[in-house]
């Protein structure tokens, strides 16, 4: 293990989570990669390695790097090494083509991007790249031969990486975060997910989205587990680490996690090396989570809520907090002081709706290069999250809806997540998302596009769904598809589907 005098004095730094890691213990396994495994002693040194290929290129402190590639022990190495060389990693999205992935290179500013073979093609024309993996000349391949970076350690308050926004209502805008924001965030996800060295987690969504690096992967790194890396969230490879006991924790969106009860192995193979059960991203659907934890009785459930502008992780509802408030996101976690205001930025009194702000050494510190958005998301020391909430007497807040998905029926205001809970309770149901659309009569009609998972039509929907809301909740109209569109974190797509239906 190799590690500079000056990476001796380095403070809370995102590269620091893993030397300290790889000095307690060594010889443990870090992390397993299909047919590779690393030590903490081999990861750390690979870093160190790495960091000296990127300086080695002229790369220079400060400057950004993109990373537009699969999972793979490469990519985490990639970022790790960025963020040892004082360069700043931006995560791209591996779905990304033309004019959306052109945006985001374009405006991170990135002088490098880290990618895969097979993706490099989809890049401007122009852009300097280096394979992280499966080239002669790749960061992986180049790693016996390099020598290890030994140049000025990053400090605690420079910029590590540009967490971009989903961009579900607009341009994505990159959330600058510093190595000091991340490194507490990693110790409230420790602290709030019970994330302990004996943990067995499995890694299956991608790293470029940050829940699973900064929520998972890097705090289980420093508390010193044992991690395993798959290339996608797949039903059949997870259950089969499951059932082999080789993973006891998982994290996935609700859409995952609806898919893993849908599929046959759910139901019949040996599940009970399964400990803890991580969701987030966007809402579980009441029904789903009482069907999961119906067949685990057993299993620890963890709802994990946040924004990329946090780190992403800002409030968790513990295993023993569900009983009698499953639609709840939790109370927020240690480093995190979040409350609920009105439209001017006042406090409202508990049980009243209104917009989650939060104050925190997590937080990002602006967008980069939009200072008109930068200076509309704070106010008076407070990030205004987009998210309207409710706060109750115990200090657990329940998500209502984005302020922007909150529906304005006939001047009545209907907030979307009720009426999807609602529409869940139907067995045909497999997934739905309720929007509203422009109408003569109702200023917005509650439309619910729904996928199904069973016989059911437009007619008797409707009508389940008037038994279950008030009349001015209940949708005017279904709408059937095959898919809701979503992005990489596995939130949908509300204004597509917007903008889809409204032309009908």
């Amino acid at each position: 293990m190799t590690s500079s005098p000056a990476a001796e004095a380095t403070g809370s730094t995102v590269d620091g989570v893993l030397r300290r890691s790889a000095r307690r213990t060594p010889a443990r396994v870090a992390l397993r990669y299909g047919p590779r495994s690393w030590t903490y002693e081999e990861l750390d040194d690979a870093v160190s390695r790495a960091a000296g290929v990127l300086r080695g290129l002229g790369l220079s402190a400060g400057d950004r790097v993109g990373a537009y590639g699969h999972n793979s022990d490469a990519y985490l190495i990639g970022f790790l090494a960025c963020a040892r060389a004082g360069l700043v990693h931006v995560p791209v999205n591996q779905n990304l083509t033309g004019d959306d992935l052109a945006y985001l290179v374009r405006q991170s500013g990135s002088t490098l991007v880290l990618t895969d073979p097979d993706l490099a093609r989809h890049l401007p024309d122009g852009t300097d790249t280096l394979a992280l993996r499966d080239a002669d000349d790749s960061l992986l391949a180049r790693l016996p031969a390099a020598a290890p970076h030994d140049g000025p350690a990053p400090h605690a308050d420079d910029l590590v990486q540009l967490l971009y926004t989903s961009g579900t209502t607009a341009l994505p805008k990159g959330a600058r975060m510093t190595h000091r924001a991340l490194v507490h965030e990693y110790v409230s996800a420790i602290h709030a997910l019970d994330l302990r060295a004996t943990d067995r987690p499995v890694h299956a969504l991608p790293l470029y989205h940050s829940a699973q690096m900064h929520v998972f992967l890097l705090p289980y790194l420093a508390v010193g587990a044992t991690n395993t890396l798959l290339d996608a969230p797949a039903p059949g490879p997870v259950l089969d680490l499951v059932e082999a006991g080789e993973a006891d924790s998982l994290f996935a969106p609700p859409t995952v996690w609806i898919a893993l009860s849908q599929d046959p192995g759910f139901a019949t193979r040996d599940l009970g090396a399964l400990r803890k059960a991580y969701y987030g991203a966007s809402i579980m659907p009441v029904p789903v989570l009482e069907r999961l934890r119906e067949r685990l009785p057993s299993l620890a459930f963890y709802n994990c809520f946040g924004q990329s502008e946090i780190g992403p992780l800002a409030t968790v509802l513990g295993p023993d907090e569900h009983e009698g408030r499953m639609d709840s996101c939790g109370r927020p976690v240690l480093f995190v002081e979040a409350k609920i205001v009105d439209e001017d930025g006042k406090d409202v009194p508990d049980g009243t709706p209104g917009e989650v702000v939060y104050r925190s050494p997590q937080l990002c510190d602006g967008y980069w290069d939009k200072p008109e958005e930068t200076e509309q998301a704070f106010r008076d020391g407070w990030f205004r999250s987009g998210d309207l909430a409710v706060r109750d007497a115990e200090g657990y807040f329940t998500v209502v809806d984005r302020v922007k998905d909150v529906i304005n029926s006939g001047g009545v205001l209907v907030a979307s997540r009720q009426v999807e809970d609602a529409l869940y309770t139907h067995p045909a149901v497999a997934e739905t998302a309720v929007v509203g659309l422009p109408d003569e009569r109702w200023i917005e009609a509650v439309t619910a596009v729904v996928v199904r998972g069973g016989e059911v039509t437009e007619a008797e929907l409707l009508a389940h769904a008037r038994e279950k809301l008030a009349h001015f909740k209940a949708p005017k109209r279904v709408v059937f598809v095959d898919e809701l569109p979503r992005n990489a974190s596995g939130k949908i797509l509300k204004r597509e589907l917007r903008d889809r239906f409204a032309q009908d």
